[in-house]
């Protein structure tokens, strides 16, 4: 019986190790389109991947995603937008050891994506001049660049002028972080091993 208890405890957790690794990038810039339609990032620079860094004045790819339909009543206030229609890809320029050419991942967002004002910089806001900070958060899931479907966050940061906003609905990413959840190979495989002693265990238990 306490072996029984021993591999299921090591099955519920290789899990959580085998997902241990993962695929971290950063990106910044670019123009963000925003209405009640959702939000539009187009052009933003993959400043990192991994441990690879752009070199100055340039970039390794770019980042692109949109949002669903905002959830709330007023662009300027928290709240949330839908994932239905949602996209997240990342793109490669290559040329670097390490940095892939084309699609790094191409998937979308899961589940609300949270809309938060961070913070206001401005006298009677909303009114211009003003500065207003913006946090866009969610899960995402899709296809790496490996052929692994992989889940994932990402974290925004948008600053928007008001007076940008009313003539154009437009602002710019600060700075964007983003991981990719990406199983071990030798992990799986430790994984697949005590799953298979599991069943084994319990089988003959139930058959004894």
């Amino acid at each position: 019986m306490r072996r029984v208890v021993v591999l299921v405890l090591l099955a519920l957790a290789l899990p959580m190790a085998a997902w241990a690794d993962g695929i971290n990038i950063v990106n910044r810039g670019g123009s963000i389109a925003l209405s009640m339609a959702g939000v539009i990032s187009t052009n933003s620079h993959l400043m990192q991947f991994q441990q690879i860094k752009a070199p100055k004045g340039g970039g390794l790819g770019y980042v692109s995603f949109g949002t669903g339909a905002f959830n709330g009543t007023n662009l300027f206030a928290s709240s949330t937008f839908s994932d239905v229609g949602s996209f997240f890809n990342v793109t490669g320029t290559g040329g670097f050891n390490g940095v892939p050419k084309g699609p790094i991942f191409t998937g979308s967002f899961v589940g609300p994506i949270t809309w938060t004002v961070m913070n206001t910089i401005g006298k009677g806001c909303p009114t211009k001049p003003c500065t207003y900070s913006f946090q866009l958060a969610g899960n995402l899931s899709g296809q790496l660049y490996t052929g692994n479907t992989v889940v994932g966050n990402t974290v925004q940061n948008i600053t928007v002028f008001y007076g940008e906003w009313v003539k154009a609905g437009d602002g710019h990413i600060g700075l964007g972080h983003t991981h990719f959840v990406t199983p071990e190979p030798g992990t799986l495989a430790l994984l697949g091993t005590g799953l298979v002693g599991v069943a084994t265990v319990v089988r003959r238990k139930l058959l004894s």
